[in-house]
């Protein structure tokens, strides 16, 4: 079985509870601490295996092979990741049966991770993420005051929703390449200071 490691919490004598991602479920294991096993992390793709027992509510985390990707060796762009990754968890985490749309995606993604600026691909990503579960934010008018936005530059809160600057008293962004973000999952035209703009309302979860 594959998949991603999304939450790592640590436990008694360095055990861990990790939550992983996978092409059909969230999974919920118990990890023991051990010299002889393998280095895992937030965010890592790996191939496992689960142990059930009788004597506990969840299963053993074992025989686990780390599936690398070449920029884990970048550690800006794996803190990125992390970062990214890490926003799953909370959003996905009452629903147990994902199907694969979540798990591709980041999978896609990981993929293209070192060919251009990580917060774009990830940009990119959660404009996907939002047409899926039919969460596309009106363009057309304020999040705020349900007025119509009219002006060339709006204000972009949490879940990418549009607000006059005025009402929502942030940074503004190019509407023309917010627009595209969300209507082709292109980040092309954000200039790199729009970019991390959206970066940090990223950060505010998915």
């Amino acid at each position: 079985m594959q998949g991603f490691i999304i939450r790592l919490q640590r436990v008694k004598d360095e055990d861990l509870i990790v939550s992983i991602l996978t092409q059909h479920r969230l999974e919920t294991l118990y990890r023991f601490y051990g010299a002889r096993h393998s280095t895992i992390n937030l965010g890592y793709m790996i191939d496992f295996e689960i142990e059930y027992s009788l004597k506990s509510s969840i299963g053993r985390l074992y025989d686990v092979v780390h599936l690398g990707f070449p920029w884990l060796m970048d550690m800006a762009r794996t803190r990125t990741w992390q970062q990214f990754v890490s926003l799953f968890y909370p959003h996905l985490k009452d629903a147990e049966e994902t199907g694969g749309y979540y798990f591709d995606l980041l999978r896609s993604a990981a993929q293209l991770w070192h060919k251009q600026n990580p917060k774009r691909i990830a940009l990119e990503s959660y404009a996907r993420l939002l047409s899926f579960e039919g969460r596309l934010p009106d363009t057309r008018s304020c999040f705020f005051c349900d007025t119509p936005i009219d002006a060339e530059q709006v204000s972009v809160i949490r879940a990418f929703q549009y607000a006059h600057t005025e009402c929502a008293r942030q940074q503004p962004i190019r509407k023309s390449a917010m627009d595209e973000l969300l209507q082709r999952q292109s980040a092309l035209f954000l200039t790199d200071e729009e970019v991390n703009r959206l970066w940090s309302v990223l950060l505010e979860g998915l």
